[in-house]
């Protein structure tokens, strides 16, 4: 375990003794300006050929969620969320087996309703809307997410694996949100940082960063003003957390895939960069 992740880790269980508020102030910091690194990195894995199509593509799938959260978030949180696992099942699960990959994806989405069901419904209410019904089948969430982790677990233990068992064991045991912001990071953003980072040639964090430094800003500021302008449908700040993050992740998750290719064009200009 690193350095980095040791100091994450004390952080979480700092702020999981602490008011909603300051899980929130964590998973802000979490989620949306460490854990979005990785995705700073999109525009760099497209051929340059290709990035006027990308961003255009990128930015209607970015308003579009921000348009169908608006209208309709009872129906968008799920969707959201289904997303949001087969991309974990697939980036995270990619070299292991279907019950693996399967598991991967599941657990960071319903593995904190396992032992905080309550606290899980009352975000899920929170960021879909008082017309939500997800709310209602927090006990299947729980469920699932419960067998989800202990199949990881069980993995983690034969492989010796405390990476994975760390990420999965903040999942289950801490608050809802803590839980995921932690766990969010141990086992996909971080990993999928690192991924990014070597596939672009860099032989170091600050490197990369510096190189994405301009999409990263970008994104952060659009988070940010997506959050602020949300705060008068939800003063606690977390549907506005749930739409900025949803608005980057979407086009990422669905757009990003269809473009990067082996972007064998751009590497050779930002590898020299990072050197």
């Amino acid at each position: 375990m690193t350095r980095g992740t040791a100091l994450l880790i004390a952080g979480a269980v700092a702020a999981a003794f602490a008011p909603l508020p300051v899980q929130l102030v964590f998973a802000i910091l979490g989620i949306g300006v460490v854990g979005m690194a990785h995705g700073a990195g999109d525009l760099a894995v497209v051929e340059p050929a290709r990035r006027s199509m990308f961003l255009l593509a990128y930015g209607i799938a970015s308003t579009t969620t921000l348009l169908w959260w608006t209208i309709n978030p009872a129906m968008a949180l799920p969707a959201f969320l289904v997303a949001s696992a087969v991309h974990f099942g697939i980036e995270d699960g990619a070299k292991g087996g279907p019950i693996e990959r399967a598991a991967r994806g599941v657990v960071l989405v319903a593995a904190p309703a396992t032992l905080n069901a309550p606290a899980y419904a009352v975000l899920l209410r929170t960021a879909g809307g008082a017309l939500s019904t997800l709310p209602t089948y927090t006990p299947i969430l729980a469920a699932v997410g419960g067998a989800a982790g202990a199949t990881l677990l069980a993995l983690a233990w034969r492989r010796r694996n405390l990476h994975l068992a760390s990420g999965v064991a903040a999942l289950l045991l801490m608050p809802p949100l803590i839980g995921f912001t932690l766990g969010f990071l141990i086992l996909h953003a971080i990993p999928q940082t690192a991924e990014r980072r070597d596939r672009l040639g860099y032989f170091d964090n600050m490197s990369y960063l510096r190189a994405v430094a301009p999409v990263f800003g970008g994104a952060l500021l659009l988070a940010t003003l997506v959050g602020t302008l949300l705060l008068h449908l939800d003063p606690s700040g977390v549907r506005g957390l749930f739409v900025g993050i949803a608005a980057l992740a979407v086009p990422h998750l669905l757009v990003t895939p269809w473009f990067e290719g082996n972007a064998v064009g751009c590497q050779p200009e930002l590898a020299a960069r990072g050197g």
